[in-house]
């Protein structure tokens, strides 16, 4: 949707009064017991809507869909993930559109697909849109609250939601910023370095973490959503965001989790002959966080290792946020969902990092587990469908049982797993300006088995048959038996980027494009509101 077009739907959405908030919470001796929460946070008038569930939105970073238990990766010790998917559904053919950080996390707020919010590669989260998750939660009766990582702009702005508790990874990028990890950290530890550890965040090493396990940023996360849920007390419903700041770099677990995974049950990294061709002599060890890197397999797998590791960590803390729902007796009066803003390619086509348009990186885990309050439906249900982080916002609106704006893209996940997913889409689109270096830069479709590559810095095509191909090691674009195939995609691609103009499309074929387009005309400029 245009921005003109949706001054009107701010106003019913804006909710005055959202503040940062900083919560002194005081020294810890352990991660248990967890220090409460300030009730004079909780200030504000309670409404609860007939039926509507508490909401628990569980976001990792940078977390790949095939890095689960429940995945069948054998590397990966993931018993509370893997009991969401039980109780619920796991949904295996999920995906970030544009898979680097700021513009995922834009797609969560609006629920819609790029081009309509603007972002089409890495740059700033807008100040604000003209529908937001969080305000519209808080219209429909919902107290918000968020911990963790937002990546938004500036760092302290809330997008409405009531209260924030930040990690950002040590990300500094407003003047005197200091994230609520890390003033809870100087507090705890005055004479000791967060950074002891020595990774960089978007390094390759892997190394187990140097300091006490209470003090890492993922116990933090878990202990302020175990305190946000043990105190909580309002008669109006929660939706509380819990955003992981790992598994992302630095892959850097507590030695425990690194000791319990063996690397005989770590996956091989993907390698094909079309990307050993184009990424196979970059070979540089000694840059750390390189985006194509061909670091060998020892390397590679250790990576992989403690990759896996922190996702054992992490999962070990939604283990505690579950614990904590059940002692209150709210997880069947809960909607809980699990997710992450994209994948990590993990050295596959000797490629790290992410916003790339292969499985690695645009993949990502969807588990969702309804209460027995709030839905029935069949529990431990695989679905195929095409899902993507569009698809949150109508999600959590349609458990609150709030109206959907008609700006959305995304369509509500309880409608498949309740058998009314008829109509559900057939392809979804994905994209990323330019990034890393001038070959990146690409727009992608993908469909029930095939996936089309349209690499715009020069004109390059690549085909891949996921069913039979799903590591994305053959491309088929060159190869004349498969002809037809490419032009019916290309054709589609065309169809999808028509709305764009010439600069996108020319003769009904994508055009090549030089140089970075990061933002669509959609994209809300600085202060609009």
């Amino acid at each position: 949707m245009h921005l003109a077009a949706s001054l009107l739907l701010l106003c019913a959405c804006a909710q005055p009064g959202s503040q940062s908030v900083v919560p002194d919470h005081g020294p810890q001796a352990e991660p248990q017991p967890i220090a409460p929460l300030d009730e004079a946070q909780f200030a504000g008038q309670s409404v609860r809507h007939a039926g509507q569930p508490n909401i628990v939105f569980i976001m990792a970073d940078q977390m790949r869909g095939d890095f689960l238990g429940c995945a069948g990766n054998a590397a990966v010790h993931s018993p509370n993930l893997d009991r969401i998917a039980a109780e619920g559904a796991h949904f295996r053919r999920a995906y970030s559109s544009t898979p680097s950080c700021t513009p995922a996390r834009a797609a969560v707020l609006t629920g819609q697909a790029p081009w309509n919010h603007g972002m089409l590669g890495y740059s700033k989260v807008a100040q604000r849109y003209s529908h937001e998750l969080p305000r519209l939660m808080e219209s429909a009766g919902y107290f918000t609250w968020a911990i963790g990582k937002n990546h938004f702009h500036p760092q302290r702005n809330t997008h409405g939601y009531r209260g924030v508790e930040l990690d950002e990874s040590g990300r500094v990028r407003d003047p005197g910023f200091v994230s609520d990890y890390r003033q809870w950290f100087a507090r705890v530890a005055p004479d000791l370095d967060p950074d002891e550890t020595g990774i960089g965040w978007n390094e390759y090493p892997a190394k187990a973490y140097v300091l006490e396990e209470k003090l890492h940023p993922t116990t933090w996360t878990g202990d302020r959503a175990v305190a946000f849920l043990n105190d909580y007390k309002k008669e109006q419903p929660f939706f509380l965001k819990v955003s992981f700041a790992r598994p992302h770099s630095p892959y850097d677990p507590p030695q425990r989790f690194l000791d319990a995974v063996h690397l005989q049950d770590v996956p091989d990294f993907a390698l094909g002959a079309w990307s050993e061709a184009a990424n196979g002599n970059f070979r540089n060890p000694d840059k750390l966080s390189a985006a194509r890197n061909n670091l060998g397999a020892a390397v590679t797998a250790e990576s992989r290792r403690a990759y896996a590791a922190n996702i054992a960590f992490v999962d070990e803390q939604i283990g505690r946020i579950l614990s904590s729902l059940e002692a209150r007796d709210m997880l069947e009066n809960t909607l809980v969902i699990f997710t992450s803003d994209h994948g990590d390619m993990l050295g596959d086509h000797h490629l790290w990092r992410k916003t790339y348009a292969y499985e690695g990186s645009a993949g990502i885990p969807m588990l969702m587990r309804w209460g027995s309050k709030t839905l029935e439906a069949p529990r431990g249900q695989t679905r195929n469908e095409l899902v993507e982080l569009r698809d949150l916002l109508p999600t959590f609106l349609d458990a609150a049982g709030a109206k959907i704006p008609d700006s959305v893209d995304g369509r509500t996940l309880l409608d498949p797993v309740s058998g009314r997913g008829e109509g559900w889409r057939e392809r979804l689109d994905l994209e990323h300006s330019t990034c890393y270096w001038p070959g990146n830069n690409w727009t992608a479709l993908v469909g029930s088995k095939w996936k089309y590559i349209f690499n715009a810095h020069d004109g390059s095509e690549q085909l891949f048959d996921l069913v039979n191909d799903p590591q994305e090691q053959t491309n088929l674009a060159s190869r004349e038996d498969f002809q037809i195939v490419l032009e019916i995609w290309r054709g589609r691609m065309a169809s999808h980027l028509e709305e764009r103009g010439e600069k996108w499309i020319k003769d009904g074929a994508p055009t090549i494009r030089k140089g970075a387009t990061l933002h669509s005309p959609n994209y809300p400029p600085p202060g609009w509101y």
